[in-house]
């Protein structure tokens, strides 16, 4: 009997297996608009007396652009690239996570590329997640996630037509 419903089980989710495309069509961030948004993220925090680092990671977690103004302390990057990690993985505002999620922070901390800080947005183009952008070296996460806030707006035009 259970040879019986195994073998229609397996019989059954065949068509599901069959449906799958062996290449899948991605959207991914490309190194321009990376450097503009880091670049705005950055000068963004510089309007408000910050020197702070900006990381743009891809969809998958990968740095697309580090930037390090020149009196940000140099712990700056690993934070910001960190805070991005923890937008990606959840697909939301790092700040929003923390808030939501404080019952798995401590572990979280643990992950290599991830900090559960605010200061991180994820990037958006067209509705699909394309990668996200981590700021660090503003005096509190809520300056830092302004800047990349202010970067993201300055781009938006270029999110919501992307192809």
């Amino acid at each position: 009997m259970r040879k019986l419903l195994a073998a229609i089980l397996l019989f059954a989710s065949l068509p599901a297996f069959a449906a799958q495309p062996d290449v899948m069509p991605v959207k991914q961030i490309g190194m321009e608009l990376a450097r503009d948004i880091a670049t705005a993220s950055v000068e963004a925090c510089r309007k408000n007396g910050y020197n702070v680092s900006a990381v743009v990671l891809d969809r998958s977690g990968n740095v697309q652009v580090a930037m390090r103004d020149t009196l940000a302390a140099r712990y700056t990057l690993e934070i910001a690239e960190r805070k991005a990690g923890m937008a990606v993985m959840s697909g939301s505002d790092s700040g929003e996570f923390r808030a939501a999620r404080g019952d798995i922070r401590p572990e979280l901390n643990h992950i290599n590329g991830l900090i559960v800080m605010d200061g991180a947005l994820p990037i958006r183009a067209a509705g699909s997640l394309i990668g996200a952008v981590g700021v660090s070296g503003a005096p509190g996460g809520e300056k830092d996630k302004a800047c990349a806030a202010a970067a993201l707006k300055k781009m938006e035009e270029r999110l919501e037509f992307a192809e």
